[in-house]
């Protein structure tokens, strides 16, 4: 079979499994917000016939939840404690799925162009999609975030249906980019950075939308989804970092200088701050919480404006192949 055809088939057939994880993910969410409500409401009504004084539990060390009775626990506790359901079950193993074909759609690439698979903005949109999937699914491994995974695997799927729109000819770099090693380990830097940013985005989007009260049972307490974006960022940041690093290296190369205030440069070093600021903010009793969570959000559509600002800015960095 040629192997063109073979890294298109795999990429398609990724980006199917992909809708599916997505629909799995949103089903998932809304059978839990309506399982919780009409639980919440039964619990109500069970309530009335309990008689006496209710001692205080503990629901959990994770999320630090206090609730008054085992009842309201199951009833309006934060969804960290939701026992897995056939659906989301079918959710995570269809993402994990498409995260694993969309994998062997890169690596057959690469055999093909003999470089890391992100050349041009149809590869790096197929890269970005993967690795927002990897993040998810790794940092889904230690914190309860199912409830939330719509967010990423849609963000994911945004980025591969875009691509899928894209030219996905196997044409010769551009001069400067052909450096396949730095080629292959800054831009596979950013990929990473990226993607892991997108769990961080959706803990942040998740958190606004929870607040400090926990206003909804079926989304992780707002202490979960705070360690979850701070773990984001610890491992984000200095992979992001060492992006910029080796960037300013390869520009040395390809350009003659370190840094020349390109806006694809502009835009990762605004990145950068951004992240730094909010590492800062956090610890910070007037920036922690709400203030925290919006830099996250800024942190991401930054992400974005980097990741697609060859087409938006004329620049040293205008490689789309558009």
């Amino acid at each position: 079979m040629d192997l063109a055809f073979l890294t298109q088939a795999l990429f398609a057939l990724g980006t199917i499994v992909l809708v599916f994880a997505f629909a799995a993910s949103v089903g998932h969410a809304v059978l839990l917000a309506n399982g919780r409500r009409a639980l919440a409401a039964a619990a109500g009504a069970a309530s009335a016939f309990v008689a006496g004084p209710v001692k205080p539990a503990w629901a959990g060390v994770a999320t630090g939840s206090f609730v008054q009775t085992r009842v309201a626990t199951a009833a309006a506790g934060p969804a960290d404690f939701a026992a897995p359901s056939p659906l989301s079950r079918a959710a995570r193993w269809l993402t994990a799925i498409a995260f694993g074909i969309l994998v062997g759609s890169m690596v057959v690439r690469a055999v093909i162009v003999g470089r890391g698979p992100w050349g041009n903005l149809f590869e790096f949109s197929e890269a970005f999609a993967t690795s927002i999937l990897f993040g998810y699914l790794v940092l889904s491994r230690r914190y309860p975030i199912q409830s939330i995974a719509f967010i990423p695997v849609g963000v994911s799927l945004t980025l591969a249906l875009y691509a899928s729109s894209l030219p996905h000819d196997i044409n010769a770099l551009v001069p400067a980019l052909q450096n396949p090693p730095l080629l292959t380990i800054h831009v596979g830097l950013a990929m990473l950075a990226y993607g892991i940013f997108a769990t961080s985005f959706a803990a942040g989007v998740a958190y606004l939308v929870q607040g400090r009260e926990d206003r909804f049972a079926w989304l992780p307490s707002h202490r979960v989804l705070d360690q979850v974006a701070y773990r984001a960022v610890i491992i984000g940041f200095p992979i992001f970092a060492t992006m910029i690093i080796l960037g300013s290296w390869w520009a040395s190369i390809a350009w003659s200088r370190y840094w020349g205030w390109d806006p694809k440069e502009t835009a990762a070093l605004v990145t950068w701050l951004v992240y730094a600021i909010y590492l800062h903010a956090r610890n910070q009793r007037a920036w922690a919480g709400r203030p925290a969570a919006l830099l996250l959000v800024v942190g991401f559509a930054m992400v974005l404006v980097t990741y697609s600002g060859s087409l938006w800015f004329t620049g040293l960095h205008a490689y789309s192949g558009l």
